[in-house]
């Protein structure tokens, strides 16, 4: 009995089994690979609020909404209650300051982001400032380049390099468009929390070591942020590069440094028509770091400077209500917030 030769499509059948499971197999590795592409991208792209209503479409009036950084109660509540005419009802600062703009986003009808400190007070009247601020196309950011100081931290350049370094004041008055950027911004700000830190207060118990911990990097987040994502988002452009709140500096000694430059307090004494009067008056800024001087316009014309001042002490604050400054002043909210 004679046996058969082996069929030849039993190695044909091996190797069309092998490719179908290498196609497979590399079918799959190709669905994986995309599925971690999509969610990297997912993680960079800056989320919306889902509950956010969109503006496109909103017709009523537009307001300001006004954000306070307070610690605590709003000290000058009183004055800004005048101000109004109406009743109003471990997290970094700028990360206050992106849920105070997320917060004031969910109503369409605001168009203009002003953040202001709880020792601000208002220059003018409602009407004054809503009519300057709505008549701008463009957010009120002072940002300049940070040339004679050193918070810039070497280990953000793979996503902020040091050309787009800003620093600036906090106290902002931003468009819509540039609200959002801030509030849904998840790039930047990852960035800002890992390199971008105070170092500790200066100890005198630890003595010698004290020179050692001032040698650490020092920055201040609220002075970089808004004014660096900006840049880094291509919208200086968009920006009157300068602050709508005053504040006066001086040269004083803190715990965390023996002598720099700080806020200086306006009181009863010194909060009178004439010192208020100056202020108003003011119509440019010198920025010295970069040789340039802004002259304070709106929409291409000359204007004053500053709607707001800070810092004002509670005395200070009663003397620019009795002087008429911001509004009719009404003892009884005093007499009522005075009460147990």
């Amino acid at each position: 009995m004679t046996k058969k030769p082996p069929s030849s499509r039993s190695p044909r059948r091996a190797l069309r089994f092998g490719w179908k499971l290498l196609i497979l197999l590399t079918l799959a590795l190709c669905i994986f690979g995309l599925h971690r592409i999509l969610n990297l991208t997912s993680q960079l792209t800056p989320p919306r609020s889902p509950t956010r209503i969109s503006a496109r479409f909103y017709t009523g009036n537009p307001k300001l909404a006004f954000l306070f950084l307070v610690r605590r109660d709003l000290p000058l509540d009183f004055l800004w209650q005048a101000f109004f005419e109406v009743g109003w009802g471990e997290s970094s600062m700028i990360q206050a300051e992106r849920l105070l703009l997320g917060a004031a986003l969910e109503d369409p009808a605001n168009r203009r982001f002003i953040l202001l400190s709880d020792s601000c007070v208002p220059l003018y009247n409602f009407s004054h400032i809503y009519e300057y601020l709505m008549a701008s196309p463009k957010s009120f950011v002072d940002s300049f380049l940070d040339k004679n100081e050193g918070r810039y931290n070497p280990k953000m350049s793979p996503v902020i390099p040091k050309g787009k370094w800003r620093k600036g004041s906090q106290w902002i008055a931003l468009v819509r468009e540039h609200a959002e950027v801030v509030a849904d911004d998840e790039t930047i700000l990852p960035v800002f929390r890992r390199f971008c830190k105070r170092r500790p207060p200066v100890d005198v118990s630890k003595g010698k070591l004290n020179s050692k911990i001032q040698k650490q990097h020092n920055c201040i987040p609220d002075e970089h942020y808004v004014q660096t994502l900006l840049a880094m988002s291509d919208l200086e452009g968009e920006l009157e590069r300068r602050t709508v709140t005053y504040t006066s500096w001086n040269q004083s000694a803190t715990k965390m440094e023996t002598k720099g430059w700080h806020p200086f307090t306006f009181s009863y004494a010194n909060a009178g028509p004439h010192e208020m009067q100056k202020i108003k008056d003011i119509n440019h800024v010198y920025y010295e770091t970069e040789y340039r001087t802004e002259w304070c316009s709106n929409n291409s014309t000359l204007v004053t400077c500053f709607l707001f001042a800070r810092k004002f002490s509670r005395g200070a604050a009663m003397r620019l209500l009795s002087d008429g400054v911001v509004g009719r002043f009404d003892v009884s909210v005093l007499l009522s917030n005075s009460e147990p």
